[in-house]
């Protein structure tokens, strides 16, 4: 059996395993560990690298954003800033056909920006948006399908979690994958924002109007969201620092892993200020970032060993010759990795994909030469580009069935809704994700723009 053969039945028994509920981390990791002691014939190098290899992974400084941002996350569920958010964005567009709705898509494109988590972002703006709509008349395939949907902003609005997974497996820089990300996140919401108008259009019954609010009153209730607006900046403040300011004489605050600290702070006291973090809420959210950061570096550690797996059986270089001289063309290839992700969405989450994935679809994206528009990518370029389609067709694999997570977080919220409601709410939401991967794979400038603005 080549290598090659190795590697592909390796992964189809572990793709198995993952399909019978074994924990992602305990499948890969078994099958780096057989499949490395099987290409070397013998257990005692497969043993002898579990101790390097823990040492090799958690060594890695950008690692300690996980868990900052996971605390963030938590001290602003805690801290009632969602509330705040909600409002603020219901006095501004309430008025509007559907104007709740859209309202709760605005609140999760802030709450995203401090949170960086999808199912916080789902579980929490559903809390606080779901039973405005449902008491205001909304359908209830539009209340639970537009909060499934908005809760994928908290992993493409930086800071994002998935996006720092990403850029340490693939060699980049977080800084400019958070920078990548904004244009498209933005474009996101204002996609949501459309599929709402678009669906009270064609569904008049499903959505109602409130009063208008005074401008007034509009003001002071957007007066409420400086929080959001100062940690946000204190964060992309601090990611600031890899920036090259030197001509322009600034020196930045601190460092990216400093700049997550501070937002965790800051984010924690404004809590603490308000009463709505108590003593019980930190303890708990000290609970819950520590085991889901656990959770994340397991995978990470069962990742690395199913990648040296690999790299001993050489399927990566393998499979790039192959391509080679296949002669595809290199968006027939991304073509077929974004709807591979889109088929892995439906039975697994994000940060396994990204973990799984990854270490084989890089390097062939790496061997392609992108031209598109009449522009050629340098290899920065296509691994920034290739970074956010792959997290923005992971995101609408949190809402397709029959795994989308946010479906079952925002359905278990209201458990007289029957499930095959919100897959029906969810689709005009899904068919925005779909023409938005379409638009910025052939207008690569949209995702690199503000890249190329900050960094040259």
């Amino acid at each position: 059996m080549t290598g090659l053969e190795l590697a592909l039945l390796a992964f189809a028994l572990m793709l198995v395993a993952i399909f019978l509920r074994v924990p992602i981390g305990v499948a890969m990791a078994v099958t780096g560990f057989v499949g490395t002691w099987i290409v070397l014939g013998r257990p005692s190098p497969a043993l002898s690298q579990l101790k390097s290899l823990t040492y090799d992974t958690f060594k890695d400084y950008n690692l300690s954003i996980v868990p900052l941002f996971l605390l963030m996350g938590q001290f602003a569920t805690k801290s009632g800033m969602s509330s705040a958010l909600f409002q603020a964005a219901s006095d501004w567009l309430g008025h509007r056909k559907g104007g709740i709705a859209m309202a709760s898509v605005g609140a999760c494109a802030g709450f995203g920006a401090i949170c960086g988590s999808s199912l916080a972002t789902a579980s929490t703006m559903g809390q606080v948006a779901l039973p405005e709509m449902r008491k205001r008349g909304y359908s209830d395939s539009l209340s639970t399908g537009v909060l499934a949907a908005g809760g994928t902003l908290g992993i493409l609005i930086p800071p994002s979690i998935i996006l720092v997974i990403y850029a340490i497996l693939a060699e980049q820089n977080i800084v400019k994958m958070f920078v990548a990300a904004i244009v498209p996140g933005l474009l996101a919401a204002l996609g949501y924002i459309l599929a709402v108008a678009v669906y009270v259009r064609v569904r008049p019954d499903a959505a109602t109007t409130a009063e208008r609010v005074p401008y007034s009153l509009r003001m002071r209730t957007l007066a409420r969201i400086w929080p959001v607006v100062v940690i946000f900046g204190l964060v992309m403040g601090g990611i600031a620092a890899d920036w090259d300011w030197s001509q322009a004489g600034v020196q930045a605050l601190f460092t990216p892993t400093e700049g997550a600290a501070v937002g965790a702070v800051a984010t924690g006291l404004y809590g603490m200020f308000t009463g709505g973090l108590t003593w019980k809420g930190f303890l708990d959210s000290v609970l819950a970032t520590a085991q889901a950061t656990a959770m994340i570096f397991f995978i990470v550690w069962a990742a690395k060993l199913f990648n040296g797996f690999l790299a001993l059986t050489r399927a990566p270089d393998l499979l790039v010759t192959w391509i080679e001289a296949s002669g595809y063309a290199p968006l027939m290839v991304l073509a077929i990795m974004l709807v591979a992700y889109l088929l892995f969405g439906c039975v697994m989450d994000s940060l396994s994909m990204i973990l799984l994935t990854i270490p084989i679809f890089f390097p062939i994206i790496m061997s392609l030469d992108f031209v598109i528009l009449g522009h050629a990518l340098t290899p920065e370029e296509a691994a920034i580009w290739f970074g956010i389609l792959a997290l923005i067709v992971v995101e609408v694999g949190l809402i397709t069935p029959p795994v989308g997570m946010n479906l079952f977080i925002i359905n278990s919220m209201a458990r007289d809704i029957p499930m095959v409601r919100t897959y029906a709410g969810v689709a005009p939401f899904v068919a925005s994700d779909l023409i938005r991967v379409v638009i910025l794979v052939m207008f690569p400038g949209i995702t690199l723009w503000l890249v190329g603005v900050l960094f040259g």
